[in-house]
């Protein structure tokens, strides 16, 4: 239990410091990131979330305080999991670290991929509703706090799910199906937003009056004694709604990979630290990967089938490792089609 606390304390410490670091927090940056800085910045954290795999591996077991041949069996049971337990209790810690390892690397590649399709539905946003690039700084800090805060309610409500109800994992699996299949289908067309007619800005426009002029650096403002919401605030609104909406996806993604909540936790916090810094990545010219959307479908169809039909594939001899082969052959195939298929990007 020591051992735990103080993990988990100083993984957190790390991470809010991480964050308040690259969200600008910790020094006097006001302007948007440099190529240079962002691509820097970026590599940092994707370094970042391949080396704690190693901290996954060797001390993991730790976490859930594995300490007998018991302890693993009831792991095993109580998660579902695939690792092989053996009567000796280092091959068990063996067994069990390999899993782990694996599951963590395919949940974090996972996850940042479904991080990325957010991050190009928050450039469309700023696209359409004209944000300069100085408000765009502003709101992506709140957006990435509400990422973190939404990855964080929706990975509690959905391990304690399935963990009182099994069956929801096929529910889970079902949503994710759905939801491939309608991002496979949509054609990706849509690539503007009639900012008036949109849901989010009617609702806004219940609560509050909004002005439609541009008031940079301002989410509300004071007109003739009145107050008055800026087009500012009705895009944060807008980007803490496609937060959820991600979150919504993400969270069943990930636990058709794991049911180990720390696993869970680890995959999702690594791939949320650090969409400042690939936002501007992107916005720098990495705007290119044409066929994103289908490669995301796919990775949510697969998953949600994988989700629904574990077992069955688990008889026929199919693993985390087949499983991580899968989906990189998928990300890998995007990545080589979107050179083969270009698009246009009409970015902000």
């Amino acid at each position: 239990m020591e051992f735990k606390l103080l993990f988990l304390t100083g993984f957190l410490v790390s991470v809010a410091l991480g964050l308040m670091l690259d969200l600008g927090f910790l020094g006097k940056e006001q302007k948007a990131l440099t190529p240079k800085q962002a691509i820097w910045r970026t590599l940092a954290w994707i370094t970042a979330g391949l080396l704690f795999s190693l901290v996954i591996y060797y001390f993991h077991y730790h976490l859930h305080n594995l300490n007998t041949v018991s302890d693993f069996q009831v792991f095993k049971q109580t998660y579902g999991s695939n690792f092989i337990v053996f009567d000796d209790i280092n091959k068990c810690r063996e067994s069990f670290s390999k899993e782990a390892f694996i599951n963590y690397i395919t949940g974090y590649f996972v996850e940042y991929s479904l991080s990325v399709d957010n991050l190009f539905v928050i450039m469309l946003i700023f696209s359409s509703f004209g944000i300069s690039t100085s408000d765009q700084k502003r709101i992506l800090v709140w957006g990435v706090i509400g990422a973190v805060l939404m990855r964080f309610l929706f990975i509690f409500l959905g391990g304690l799910m399935i963990q009182q109800f099994h069956w929801m994992i096929y529910l889970f699996g079902g949503f994710l199906i759905i939801t491939g299949l309608k991002v496979l289908f949509s054609g990706g067309d849509d690539e503007t937003i009639n900012t008036e007619n949109h849901r989010v800005f009617k609702w806004v426009s219940k609560f509050f009056r909004i002005s439609k002029e541009n008031h940079t650096g301002k989410f509300f403002i004071v007109k003739d004694g009145k107050r008055y919401a800026t087009l500012l605030f009705v895009v944060l609104v807008l980007v803490e709604f496609t937060d959820v909406l991600f979150a919504v996806d993400s969270v069943p993604a990930i636990f058709g990979i794991t049911r180990d909540p720390y696993l869970v936790f680890f995959s999702n916090i690594f791939a949320i630290m650090g969409l400042r810094s690939l936002f501007f990545v992107l916005g720098h010219g990495i705007r290119n990967i044409s066929t994103l959307q289908y490669g995301l479908a796919l990775i949510l169809l697969f998953i949600g089938i994988k989700m629904i039909f574990q077992k069955q594939l688990q008889n026929l001899g199919f693993n985390e490792v087949h499983a991580l082969l899968v989906l990189g052959s998928i990300l890998l195939l995007t990545y080589i089609s979107s050179f083969i298929f270009p698009k246009k990007w009409v970015g902000p």
